[in-house]
């Protein structure tokens, strides 16, 4: 960013689930607030083979502490996940406590790191924490159990419902013809 180029922050919505107010922290370090409400999970919150639905309920239990740097935010979230299987593509679903932990610094307060979350006004915007640590805590392949025997990879079919499931024994194609004939001559000499 060069010198003289203004950033103006994206205006928060205080109305959000997402969004806390700080007002009655009153900026003294030692004031603590606990916090528990639920709200909706926003788009994108996942990966591609699973996540958490957009709008679906999030139970947030938060503890806000004032600090000479800013407010700390410690506490979970519960979400729901829905994703599939990476190896039988079933639907999976399940509910998962996410551990929250955040500093959110005060305007003017610099604490050297430039990523460092920052309360813009009285508020603090919960999207971008909740979303690292549910990303973070995903499952990179998730399945819907631990011995999962996913698909069969001659038919697809699913191995969990059919554990028995086989095929005969595949011949190499370049000996089609030897087996044909093989099968005439067993043939004729049956008649």
């Amino acid at each position: 960013m060069s010198k003289g180029t203004v950033v103006t922050p994206h205006l928060l919505d205080p109305r959000s689930g997402l969004v806390l107010d700080t007002r009655d922290l009153s900026r003294r370090p030692g004031v603590m607030k606990e916090i528990t409400r639920v709200a909706e999970a926003p788009p994108d919150l996942g990966i591609e083979v699973i996540g958490v639905p957009p709008g679906s309920p999030i139970e947030f239990d938060l503890r806000l502490e004032s600090v000479v740097e800013g407010v700390l935010v410690t506490g979970s979230a519960k979400v729901q996940l829905r994703g599939s299987c990476t190896r039988c593509l079933e639907e999976i679903a399940s509910s998962e406590e996410i551990d929250i932990q955040e500093l959110f610094c005060y305007p003017g307060k610099e604490l050297g790191d430039e990523e460092a979350s920052r309360i813009e006004g009285d508020l603090i915007d919960l999207e971008p924490v909740l979303r690292d640590a549910v990303v973070l805590d995903l499952p990179f392949t998730p399945l819907c159990r631990p011995d999962c025997a996913g698909l069969c990879p001659d038919c697809g079919a699913n191995l969990n419902a059919d554990p028995d499931h086989i095929h005969d024994e595949l011949i190499d194609p370049r000996w089609t013809s030897l087996a044909e004939w093989t099968q005439e001559q067993t043939t004729k000499n049956k008649e």
